[in-house]
């Protein structure tokens, strides 16, 4: 799909090679970093306590004796997280980004106390509880927040700190673990400490605004143009405020006795959903979180059988996803969501045969195999995090208008989470089952299903305003004929 470039909107890639001095780098804007880093401090929350399992099972016996409990723990926090990303798409659209922040980390600092002081796991599962439900919030909310107050030729990469901040969150995770091996109550200091960047986050939100875009539709004009002017130089500046009013008014125009329920009647945002929600579903699928919330137990399957070897080799897996998730905030506004989502998925199907094969070969004597399954590891984390890390939050972030961002958002996030339930409660049984390679295999097998989706559904994205955005889902929609649209529309009501 090839999309007219429009020169007099202000952020378009025509607009920029007329003004070129008017192009914002991230780096040069201290406000732009700053929002930024605390708005995605929201990733450390659910990047950071994927790594305690192995001292749970060790402290309550009955966990160690039971996939479904230990399948428990780690799923009840996304089950929490469905409901989070569900209710947070209506929050923010009702009370914007900036409360909807708040209310994410007061909910997930509850939830580490209570895990921290759980003297059961059945305790234990209730703050999982909680801290999904403020995970949930907290995913829907960062990349929105952070999008609509980002210069559009840099928005990906913005967003794409976010991840990093997951990845970085997980790669912490395991580092601190390894800190606490040797002291008494391991597992409760791994998840405690887990409420310190929610905390943080709380007071540092205090002293941001709102986001510019949500002030506007609520015709809070004259915050949003401060926040404007922090972020952009006289002359855009002008050119961004006459933009964004005229779209607020047209959305305001558009919402009035519209219903959330009645989004879908609008076959670009039907579109618009298909691609980032199959994204996120397909995220999850080709077995991301599989891969980091079992890794220390993936490892030990490997033929590893100390805790601390298998967080050690885990803490490096985790140490590459958060460097690929570096790489990919530099490639996901040079390649494009696109080429770099195609990529990343070629190089997760070969690694998940790697791992496949190895865990088909797991009881040869040789030690080969078990080194194999890690590297295999390895490559998977390599190739998934620069790619199809950020790719889905980032296309979520950007393709859909800007009255129902928050919750189309959240219902996309919700498709994220309710994957993430599936595929976290059903490894290991299905591992157990059928076997881990075969498990790997098929994990593999959807892979390349994900790869055909990308091709066929997802357009590029890259450099565009949000105002194009809107436009290349009317063209797939409607054609490229400006009349099409309200005649086929007229032709739907009348039958």
């Amino acid at each position: 799909m090839t999309i007219t470039t429009h020169y007099s909107i202000p952020g378009s890639s025509g607009y920029l090679d007329i003004y070129p001095e008017r192009k914002v780098s991230a780096f040069q804007n201290p406000y732009i970093m700053g929002f930024t880093a605390v708005a995605s401090i929201g990733g450390l929350l659910f990047g950071y306590d994927t790594g305690a399992l192995l001292y749970i099972k060790d402290d309550f016996p009955e966990v160690r004796h039971s996939n479904f409990l230990q399948e428990t723990i780690v799923s009840m926090a996304v089950a929490g997280a469905i409901v989070g990303a569900a209710a947070g798409g209506w929050i923010n659209d009702v009370y914007g980004r900036k409360k909807a922040t708040l209310i994410a980390d007061v909910i997930f600092t509850l939830g580490a106390i209570v895990m921290a002081a759980a003297p059961d796991p059945y305790i234990l599962i209730i703050g999982r509880v909680l801290v999904g439900l403020g995970v949930g919030i907290a995913s829907v909310t960062a990349p929105v927040y952070i999008a609509e107050s980002s210069p559009s030729e840099i928005r990906g990469a913005l967003v794409g700190i976010n991840v990093l901040m997951i990845t970085g969150g997980q790669f912490l995770s395991y580092l601190i673990n390894l800190a606490f091996t040797q002291v008494p109550g391991t597992w409760r200091w791994m998840l405690g400490v887990s409420g310190v960047p929610a905390v943080v986050q709380f007071f540092l939100m205090l002293l941001l605004p709102e986001s510019p875009r949500w002030l506007l539709i609520k015709n809070r004009k004259e915050e949003a143009i401060t926040v404007l002017a922090k972020i952009y130089d006289f002359a855009r500046l002008e050119d961004e405020v006459n933009l964004l009013t005229t779209q607020s008014e047209k959305d305001c125009q558009r919402r009035d006795g519209i219903r959330y329920w009645d989004v879908f009647k609008s076959k670009e945002i039907r579109l618009a959903f298909l691609a980032g929600a199959g994204l996120q579903a397909f995220q999850q699928f080709i077995g991301i979180n599989t891969v980091m919330y079992y890794s220390p137990t993936i490892v030990q399957m490997a033929g590893f059988q100390s805790n601390e070897l298998a967080l050690l080799l885990s803490l490096i897996v985790a140490g590459m996803n958060a460097a690929g998730s570096v790489l990919g905030i530099y490639l996901i506004d040079h390649a494009g969501r696109r080429k770099l989502a195609l990529y990343s998925l070629g190089g997760v199907i070969a690694s998940l045969v790697i791992l496949a094969l190895s865990f088909f070969n797991q009881s040869s004597e040789s030690g080969l195999y078990g080194w194999l399954a890690i590297l295999g590891l390895a490559l998977y984390i390599a190739f998934f995090s620069p790619g199809m890390g950020p790719v889905p939050w980032t296309v979520n972030s950007e393709v859909y208008p800007e009255e129902y961002r928050g919750i189309c958002g959240g219902m996309s996030a919700t498709v994220n989470w309710v994957s993430n339930l599936i595929v976290v409660q059903s490894f290991l049984s299905v591992a157990a089952a059928v076997g881990t390679g075969p498990t790997f295999l098929i994990i593999a097998i959807i892979a390349v299903l994900a790869f055909m989706f990308v091709v066929v559904y997802v357009p590029e994205t890259k450099g565009l305003t949000f105002d194009e955005v809107e436009l290349l889902w009317k063209e797939r929609a409607w054609g490229k004929n400006p009349d099409a649209q309200s005649l086929l529309v007229r032709t739907e009501n009348h039958s």
